[in-house]
């Protein structure tokens, strides 16, 4: 049994990995993320001495703190969260010894045709320069680990309960003809993966990207919406992501909502993981997502009573 520390415990993210590895037979240790007010912060003296403390002993120190928002526009509150804090959690990890598993975002990479686990980044929205800068931060340590999770969706997200709605919806829509793979993954995958990581006795690389979860833009709101979307031209919705990244220019905070969309109907391969090679397999199949749905549609019932 291996002691395993997560920061941002407490978080939609951070209480799955919690779970996760418990469930996999090793101790956790919950720490409460540094608030970080600007670039330039360090972790106050009390909350850097109960850091150290926890992960004295421990195997590895989990990053799931940061500011979760795409959409956001405000750098000032996006790096503190999404870049100093890792780069001061990676020091403490190096310092101990110990493993450090960052948990960042494929947003990183832009909109490439195919997510994959290069060092080099293109972000598009401020959500993913905070997110870039991160990386290069942590990875300055050798002892980091960075992980990129695309979409990551639960019953209890609020951008899972958009996307819901949607794909029940007259307007639910992919570009012709649908079979394009679309990176999205389950909560309790991304969760499992990043205990995997944080217990292994392999050795990851230093970037590890998330492997496709087997879904096509249609397939995924087929199983949230319980109906096949419309098709539209590829012309014709490409133009309306081209419309939504020039209104970007203007409103930087609407880039992340542009991309969702573009991956909504466009997709993004993701190039075969690290992860599938060293024999982890995502816990929950396919059927999950109609599962997130239905729980979606029980507790919309009871809220409208």
């Amino acid at each position: 049994m291996r002691k395993i520390v997560v920061v941002g415990a407490s978080g939609f993210v951070g209480s799955a990995v919690c779970k996760a590895v418990s469930e996999r037979g090793h101790s956790v240790q919950q720490v409460r993320a540094p608030r970080l007010k600007h670039r330039s912060d360090t972790i106050p003296i009390t909350e850097l001495a109960a850091i150290q403390a926890a992960v004295a002993g421990s195997f590895a120190l989990v990053n799931c703190a940061g500011v979760p928002d795409a959409s956001g526009g405000d750098l000032s509150q996006l790096i503190p969260a999404n870049a100093t804090l890792p780069r001061l959690l990676a020091e403490v990890a190096s310092t101990a010894g110990v493993r450090f598993i960052h948990v960042s975002s494929a947003a990183v990479q832009g909109r490439v045709p195919i997510l994959d686990a290069r060092t080099d980044t293109s972000p598009f929205s401020p959500y993913s320069h905070s997110k870039a800068d991160g990386e290069r931060a942590a990875l300055s340590y050798p002892e980091t680990i960075v992980y990129r999770p695309p979409g990551v969706h639960g019953a209890d997200r609020e951008v899972t309960k958009r996307l819901i709605k949607f794909a029940k919806s007259r307007l639910a829509s992919v570009a012709k003809p649908g079979s394009a793979n679309t990176a999205q993954a389950l909560l309790d995958n991304v969760a499992d993966a990043i205990a995997f990581l944080a217990t292994t006795d392999a050795s990851p690389p230093s970037i590890v990207s998330h492997p496709s979860e087997g879904l096509t833009v249609q397939s995924l709101l087929e199983d949230l919406g319980g109906k096949s979307p419309l098709r539209l031209p590829r012309w014709f919705a490409r133009t309306i992501v081209g419309c939504a990244f020039h209104l970007a220019c203007v409103r930087p905070g609407f880039a992340g909502i542009a991309r969702r969309l573009e991956i909504l109907w466009f997709g993004q391969e993701q190039a075969p993981s690290w992860l599938t090679a060293a024999g982890w397999t995502p816990p929950i199949a396919r059927m999950g997502w109609r599962e997130v749905a239905e729980i979606y549609r029980t507790q919309d019932k009871l809220e409208n009573r």
